[in-house]
This record gives C-alpha cells, structure tokens and sequence, in this order.
C-alpha cells in the first residue's frame, strides 16, 4: 500500500440542498477527477445511507473506493446520548462491509467556546467510546478537528488538550492542513509532532495573510512539503482533499477536476518518487 488520494464530499455539502440527493453525480466528478476513492459525511449518501451493498458496487463500477466515512455528532454530554450511540453503531455495522475503510469522527461545533475544558473533556470521552466499539469491529477510527469560531479544538492549546485526550490504542488523529492553519498553528509542524498518530489525511488550502479558503496550491500552505514528509515516514493511508472556497461552494465540480489535476502533476509523483 501506498498514499492514496480521495476526494471528501464537503466540497458539495456546501451546497447541501443541491447535492444532498446526488451521490451519483459526486462520485462522477471524483471518478473523473481521477481520485481513488472518497469520504462522504454520513448525511452525504444519499440513497446510500441504509444500503452498503449498493454503494459497493456503485464505487466498483467506477473504479473508487471508500476511503473513509465521516460521522458527525455533537457529544456535548459526559457520555454518548441514547441517539449518538444508536448512529454510532449504525455506522461502525454499515463500515463492516467496506474492510479497511477508516471512521473519520467530527465534532459539530457549538455557537461559543464557553466552559471549555469541561466540553472538551466530554468530547474526548464520547470519540473514546466510539472508537473502542469500532475496534472491536475490526475498523479503524480517527478524530478529525475542524476550526469554526464554535470549535473547542481549534489552536495550539487546544491541540495539546486533544492529542493528551486521544486514546492512541482506540483512536487515532485525522488531521486537517487547513483546520491547523486556520488555527493559527504550523500544519507541517503539527503532523510531524502528531505523527504516531496519524491514520487518516485531510489536504485544503488557505491564504494565511487573509484566512480565506482557496483551491489546491493557490495558497500558503506547503503541501508538497506535507506530502514528502508523509511518505518518507511510510505513511499508507488516505490523503482526502477537500475545498470550502467560495468557488467551491458555487463550482464543487469544476474546482475538484482542477485540484485532481493539481494532484496528479504535483502530488502523485512525490509519492511514487
């Protein structure tokens, strides 16, 4: 095995209520995009979101694979709530089908970062739990930070809190280039000092002097350096590339058929070199 490249569905989630329905036409996009796989949230699936089977053979027929789904839950309580855990293992069963696939886990950020420690505590016990059943099940999970003003993981601080928190022999880290930057914090740096943690990969660019999202190598985040670091550390697992630009919200198709052919000039040969 070796780094592999995927495409996460955010890109259209975006523009939810376009695209909610349209699994088809997304793995289309990444199929043309010549990405190897994918990583829907749970609420991107569409006519998929009780059929495994279905989508199985909807990514073999294009020739995709199911890198990773990522499940979304608020895990505000001290423990998971009779809901939380109903989707959770809902989710770890559907992933059985799919052996190798990574359950990516985020947290829905809140509308403030009040009591903060106490809700961070909450979060990790909860992505914990979820993580312990998931192994039992023979399937890997990593939790992925995000970086809204709500997000109680979200700077250097908050990091440490999170990779002390993680339990490495249930849980791994599944971090996010962008996430970090916007964060106010160095993503090489962060995945070097993260590295034994690492499971999964998510790539987005932004302009750090205006914080604002942009495609692939249009901004400053060093990707290429990122990915180098990756695979002279014999990391084999999925980097997933996602866009929140504003072109992105309006164009998810257009803007991942150009990040796929940044990927394949940029990218790919410093995997396979």
């Amino acid at each position: 095995m070796t780094i592999r490249f995927g495409y996460q569905t955010y890109t259209w989630q975006m523009s939810y209520e376009l695209y909610r329905s349209r699994t088809d036409h997304i793995l289309d996009v990444i199929a043309a995009a010549q990405g190897k796989g994918v990583e829907p949230e749970v609420c991107m699936l569409g006519a998929y979101t009780n059929d495994s089977a279905a989508l199985r053979e909807g990514l073999e027929r294009r020739g995709l694979q199911l890198g990773a789904l990522c499940l979304a839950m608020p895990w505000k309580a001290s423990s998971e709530t009779a809901e939380e855990r109903e989707e959770a293992d809902r989710v770890i069963s559907y992933l059985q089908s799919f052996q190798g696939t990574v359950l990516t886990l985020v947290q829905l950020p809140g509308s403030d970062r009040s009591d903060l420690r106490q809700r961070q505590q909450n979060a990790l016990t909860n992505i914990n739990a979820v993580a312990v059943r998931a192994q039992a099940a023979g399937i890997t999970a990593a939790f992925h930070p995000n970086s809204p003003s709500g997000s109680i993981f979200r700077t250097a601080d908050d990091y440490q809190v999170m990779l002390e928190g993680l339990d490495g022999r249930f849980c791994g880290y599944a971090p996010d280039t962008g996430h970090i930057a916007k964060g106010g914090m160095d993503p090489e740096a962060i995945l070097r000092s993260a590295r034994s943690l690492i499971r999964h990969v998510h790539f987005k660019d932004m302009d750090t002097a205006t914080g604002q999202w942009t495609a692939l190598g249009e901004g400053s985040i060093n990707h290429e350096a990122i990915t180098r670091y990756l695979a002279e550390t014999g990391y084999d697992g999925w980097i997933m590339v996602e866009e929140e630009s504003a072109a992105a919200e309006q164009t998810p198709d257009e803007v991942t058929l150009q990040n796929g052919k940044y990927v394949r000039s940029v990218l790919e040969p410093l995997v396979h070199n």
